[in-house]
Parts: C-alpha cells; sequence; structure tokens
C-alpha cells in the first residue's frame, strides 16, 4: 500500500488510494470508460461500441475498474438476441480518493490523454469552452488556487442536473510555465 503522506493537488483531504486503485485510474481507456458510465450503466459491448473499441480489450478494463470498486455490476439483462449482458455503473469512487506523490504522473497523463482524445470527438472543436492564463505565484498563492479548484469541483461534483440536462466535462489544469522563467 502506498504511504500515508499528503500530496499536491485538489483533493487533500480525502484517504489515499491504495497502488491498485491508483493504477486501476492511471488509464486514459479507464477514465473514459468511468466517464461514460457515469450517469447510464452500460454493457462491455455497448462500451466498446462507444470507444470504438475491441470488446475483449475494453473487459479487461470494465474487470480491473470492478475489482477495485470504481465500476459496479446492475441487474443482469437479457439483449436483444437473448443473449445475457451485464451493465456496468460508475460508483464516483474517484472522486473520493486521492493519489500518493508516486502516481500523480501517471494519473496527469492518462488525465490529458482522455481529454485529448474526447475533444477530438467533437465535431465542432469551438464547443470547447476553453481559457487560459499565466500567473506568477508564491507557494501560499499556488495553495489558494488549488483550493478554490478543489471547492469549485466539490461544488460541482454535488450539483444536481436541471431540466433538459446535458453531458458535459470539466477539466482544469495548474502547471508550472517553463517556458516563461
Amino acid at each position: 500500500m502506498a504511504e500515508q503522506r499528503a500530496p499536491k493537488g485538489f483533493k487533500d483531504d480525502r484517504p489515499l488510494a491504495s497502488e491498485a486503485e491508483a493504477k486501476a485510474v492511471a488509464s486514459a481507456v479507464r477514465l473514459r470508460i468511468l466517464r461514460l458510465c457515469l450517469d447510464q450503466a452500460l454493457t462491455n459491448k455497448e462500451i466498446a461500441q462507444r470507444l470504438g473499441s475491441n470488446p475483449a480489450t475494453v473487459l479487461h478494463h470494465v474487470r480491473k475498474l470492478v475489482e477495485t470498486g470504481f465500476l459496479t455490476a446492475q441487474e443482469e439483462r437479457i439483449g436483444a438476441r437473448g443473449a445475457r449482458e451485464i451493465p456496468y455503473l460508475a460508483t464516483r469512487k474517484s472522486w473520493a480518493l486521492q493519489l500518493g506523490e508516486e502516481f500523480r504522473t501517471d494519473l496527469s497523463v492518462a488525465m490529458l490523454e482522455a481529454f485529448r482524445t474526447e475533444v477530438e470527438l467533437l465535431p465542432d472543436p469551438g464547443q470547447v469552452n476553453a481559457g487560459r492564463l499565466g500567473l506568477r505565484l508564491n507557494d501560499e498563492q499556488y495553495a489558494e488556487v488549488s483550493r478554490r479548484f478543489k471547492v469549485l469541483f466539490d461544488d460541482l461534483a454535488t450539483m444536481r442536473p436541471g431540466p433538459d440536462a446535458r453531458p458535459f466535462s470539466v477539466f482544469m489544469a495548474i502547471h508550472p510555465d517553463s517556458g516563461r522563467d
């Protein structure tokens, strides 16, 4: 199990993920699966179709997410051709954990890759409401920005869908700007 220490980032008050949990979510494909199964339970076949992937490959990822508690199997159903199907639903556990320092790079890379892939799938890149800002921060200011990110994300995570709600994703990052030194 990962050493119990306070990592940097948005989620400093949440329990530290185990090594298995951290490795499970440090994959762009698995992050996309969790996003697909956030609002509705999907079968392995449905997930594979939405990802444009091989069902056997997707099943490997689904099983890893189920083993680590990020996905949960729902009640079995019978498909169109009479086959037994098991739909899966995201548990939202990934929001309740933080990763230790040793997994931060893997998760950051996975999040960036998932974001890039999801944005590439949009028919119009103009649908991305993005902003970019250069700052100079000391350690205290950086901590304050991170705290504000956390408050915003926590608030958004508890927001209930309104009438005619559509799915959106939020990606936010703060990083050192080495090109400006």
